[in-house]
């Protein structure tokens, strides 16, 4: 794409952006900065509701890390890598700090505000793009194009419903994919897109829970316990292991949780050809079998097994609850078999949880229906950004670095457009 600029582009063309979630607002700051009328147009009461939410319990808004490490977290083009190239962690933080919000770096190398609030930034950051001129439209929803080639949109004033059209010069998307759909992002926009013969892959659930066929026990006693300080396995698709050290929760439809989402994409993709997914828990992820096993051999007693094992162990109810829903009761009767068990307990996945309770969305507009300014091949003037596009990467900032990032880059692609039309 093009470099050049911003300021040195002729002004006062008019765009629209759908969607005011992060990479609507970041797209609306870069051209409205080149001094275009920008008009942003959300179907919520007001603009940034998802994230606001995310920021509930801590505004998470990238991560720490080397930047190739911090790459290598998403599965996306070549084109959306490069976006993050363009404007990565460290941009992300800087550009922060430009709106007077200070960060800091978490244990875990999650970057926060340093109050842990969202509604702070997102304040300063509308007031500086109404600074900028941006108009905002809530109460849109878009319902596509009419025969006139305008935006058709649906509007809520005063309890009544109608119908407006706008005509705008270039038009950007950011609708988002279809999580949290109370939020806005219900994927509505799909359909929209492929009558118009654009390849939309199809939306799936992202760092989502999975469903388990629990026992009764399991699901009466154990929903809601935390599996802490836990090994969480899985081999993927392609024969290649995946591992992390986290944590879970035992739900009563199966498991979720921050270790389950860094795995779902590879736990999903096994779903979807296989039709079921192999999850390995390492209760006990500090100790060797061997030395699991050293500690088996110890004298029971007259203690219980779940004594036992809690004794030596310091092993929870939910853990022992684990071995007994997993194993049978020939492994839990032999030290050798049981410490194995205890090493790698095998849990079948038998579905994703409904892509309305994931936290993000894969899937989406495909890379290759995008030009290299994102611009749709098969609508020109219409660009796309943010969780829409086909990509996926975990919790952890990664989510809403690639929004931010995507955003920017379909924002200076539209740029390149109105330049190249003046």
């Amino acid at each position: 794409m093009k470099q050049f600029d911003i300021f040195d582009l002729p002004r006062t063309k008019s765009v629209a952006i759908i969607g005011g979630g992060p990479a609507g607002l970041m797209a609306a700051e870069v051209i409205a900065s080149a001094g275009h009328a920008v008009a942003v147009y959300d179907a919520m009461p007001s603009v940034g509701r998802k994230f606001l939410l995310a920021g509930v319990g801590g505004m998470n808004i990238t991560h720490a890390e080397p930047a190739e490490d911090f790459r290598a977290r998403y599965t996306a083009s070549a084109q959306f890598i490069n976006a993050l190239k363009q404007f990565d962690a460290d941009a992300l933080r800087k550009w922060v700090h430009g709106l007077g919000i200070e960060t800091f770096v978490g244990t875990s190398g999650r970057v926060f505000p340093a109050d842990m609030k969202a509604a702070p930034l997102l304040r300063a950051w509308l007031h500086r793009l109404r600074e900028l001129g941006v108009k905002f439209y809530p109460r849109h929803r878009w319902l596509g194009w009419n025969a006139q080639g305008a935006l058709q949109f649906a509007v809520q004033e005063n309890n009544a419903l109608s119908e407006t059209s706008v005509q705008a010069d270039a038009v950007l998307l950011a609708l988002g994919g279809a999580s949290w759909q109370r939020l806005g992002s219900n994927g509505a926009w799909v359909p929209l897109l492929r009558e118009r013969g654009v390849v939309v892959n199809d939306l799936l659930p992202s760092n989502c829970g999975f469903e388990v066929n629990w026992s009764e026990h399991i699901r009466s006693q154990q929903a809601g316990s935390p599996l802490h300080g836990v090994g969480l396995s899985c081999v993927d698709v392609h024969g290649q292991p995946r591992r992390i050290l986290s944590e879970a929760i035992i739900s009563a439809y199966g498991i979720e949780g921050t270790g389950i989402y860094a795995l779902s994409k590879y736990l999903r993709d096994s779903l979807t050809h296989n039709g079921s997914a192999m999850l390995n828990i390492d209760l006990l992820p500090d100790l060797s079998h061997e030395k699991i096993l050293q500690k088996l051999n110890k004298p029971r007693e007259k203690n219980s097994l779940s004594n036992f094992l809690r004794k030596q162990f310091n092993l929870p109810p939910v853990k022992v609850a684990l071995l007994r829903e997993l194993t049978s009761k020939q492994t839990v009767e032999n030290t050798e078999l049981l410490a194995l068990a205890m090493k790698k307990l095998s849990l079948t996945l038998t579905a994703t949880r409904p892509i309305d309770e994931a936290i993000s969305s894969a899937g989406g507009v495909a890379a290759k229906a995008l030009d290299s300014s994102y611009m749709l091949k098969q609508i020109p003037g219409v660009f796309c950004a943010g969780e829409m596009l086909d990509w996926d990467a975990p919790t952890g900032g990664y989510l809403l670095t690639g929004c931010f990032a995507s955003g920017r880059a379909a924002a200076y692609g539209l740029l390149s457009y109105l330049h190249a039309q003046a």
